[in-house]
């Protein structure tokens, strides 16, 4: 019996509680819980932590298909999904951002061919400060010559050049002269095929 007494003002105490923690949040919520109990919309210290903090916002991926030039504000990420034959050129500006350009070796209708990519990134940076450029992807399917002369614009009875070796110092030598930076400022990487991250 006495047990029981017991037990009972127990949970008749943690529904007074439950019952009190609620009409709280609720009071919180409507901005009429005061210290003092006068409706001025101040928060009392003994309810304030019932409020979870704001959970912080996810990443923000910018995706770069075939053919494509975007980029990501400070803070953000590149993603280059599915780079098989091709080559992402991925500009680290001086204040965080990134500018890419995901180049194919043939071109995706509406989009830029390889011969025109490099000069589509160039206006995009526009003025901005470089810190570095990364060139990666399929090095050894690219010659330097495809970013000044596209595949596609070999004519009929045309031979169409393809590297017989991967030629990573051309192709950085090619993709400074388009983008109009200083060759050391310039990576190239051969990288298994697959997508591509970077932030």
């Amino acid at each position: 019996m006495f047990t029981k007494g017991i037990s009972g003002r127990r949970h008749a105490r943690r529904g007074a509680c439950t019952l009190a923690a609620a009409a709280a949040v609720l009071a919180l919520q409507s901005g009429t819980a005061t210290a003092s109990g006068t409706g001025t919309g101040e928060v009392p210290a003994s309810v304030a932590h019932t409020v979870p903090a704001p959970a912080p916002a996810p990443a923000f991926a910018v995706r770069i298909t075939e053919g494509q030039v975007r980029e990501a504000a400070p803070g953000g990420t590149l993603l280059y999904p599915s780079v098989t034959s091709c080559l992402t050129v991925t500009v680290r500006l001086a204040d965080g951002g990134l500018v890419g350009a995901h180049a194919s070796l043939f071109q995706v209708p509406g989009e830029y061919r390889s011969d025109r990519i490099l000069g589509a990134l160039r206006d995009r940076v526009g003025g901005r400060d470089v810190a570095a450029v990364e060139v990666r992807g399929a090095v050894g399917a690219w010659l330097p010559g495809y970013f000044t002369k596209a595949i596609e614009s070999y004519g009929d009875g045309e031979t169409v050049p393809f590297p017989a070796e991967p030629d990573p110092g051309g192709l950085a030598a090619a993709v400074a002269d388009g983008l109009g930076q200083p060759r050391a400022k310039v990576t190239v990487t051969d990288v298994p095929d697959g997508d591509q991250t970077v932030d």
